[in-house]
């Protein structure tokens, strides 16, 4: 190879990095298109930031901060956590799933209900709170489904229930200690979220519900707060 023939291949050689490292003064025409591009950008990220929010559905909280009431899964979820904080009877009958299926099955969630109850009564006559209740709320995150689907499909095609999922709330016991509580939250034919206060009774509802991962997305991550 000549000399001149190795200076032409090394100046095409030198060309190629001169591209990406070109550190001079840009052109106009260079600051307009990163004026342009920059504004571009912004306008979209902004339209995507408004379409995810108007997507969410919305949600009034408690003055507590945290979800309440029948119409959401995480609003029941948290309100069987404040039936025990508070001691309330009725809050907890309201939000408890009916008696459902008939046989043994049936008699054994009527009668649990019923102890379930009575228990949260006589607690309420007691001046001391139980260390093992909860004491407050820390954190309730956002409702999931099963992996599996078969407790779904179960519930719908044996007791007409619309849905079946579960919400983990972590709440400070009257010990100091945090406890993260699975919530196993069933819809009911008449569009309202009930709990399920024990699910181990119904295996088939529940199959699941103990293996499945730690949740990570809060509630405030999939609705719009209003407060």
């Amino acid at each position: 190879m000549s000399s001149q023939t190795r200076r032409n291949g090394n100046a095409k050689r030198s060309l190629t990095p001169s591209l990406w490292t070109r550190a001079g003064r840009p052109s106009y025409a260079d600051g307009m298109f990163c004026r342009n591009t920059c504004a571009l950008f912004v306008v979209l990220l902004a339209s995507v930031i408004a379409a995810t929010a108007a997507s969410k559905p919305k949600l009034k909280v408690a003055d507590d901060g945290f979800p309440t009431g029948q119409t959401t899964p995480e609003g029941t979820a948290t309100d069987f956590v404040r039936a025990f904080i508070y001691s309330d009877v009725t809050l907890l009958r309201k939000i408890c799933i009916r008696p459902y299926g008939d046989g043994q099955a049936r008699s054994d969630y009527s009668a649990y209900l019923t102890n379930l109850t009575t228990h949260l009564a006589q607690h309420k006559e007691r001046s001391a709170p139980s260390p093992d209740n909860p004491g407050s709320i820390d954190k309730v995150f956002a409702a999931r489904h099963l992996s599996n689907s078969g407790p779904a499909s179960y519930g719908y095609a044996t007791f007409d229930f619309e849905d079946v999922m579960f919400v983990d709330v972590e709440v400070l016991l009257g010990s100091g200690q945090r406890h993260l509580r699975r919530t196993l939250v069933i819809k009911d034919r008449d569009g309202r979220w009930y709990v399920h206060p024990a699910p181990d009774l119904s295996p088939l509802l529940s199959d699941g519900l103990f293996d499945e991962d730690p949740s990570v997305r809060m509630f405030s991550d999939v609705y719009t707060i209003e407060k």
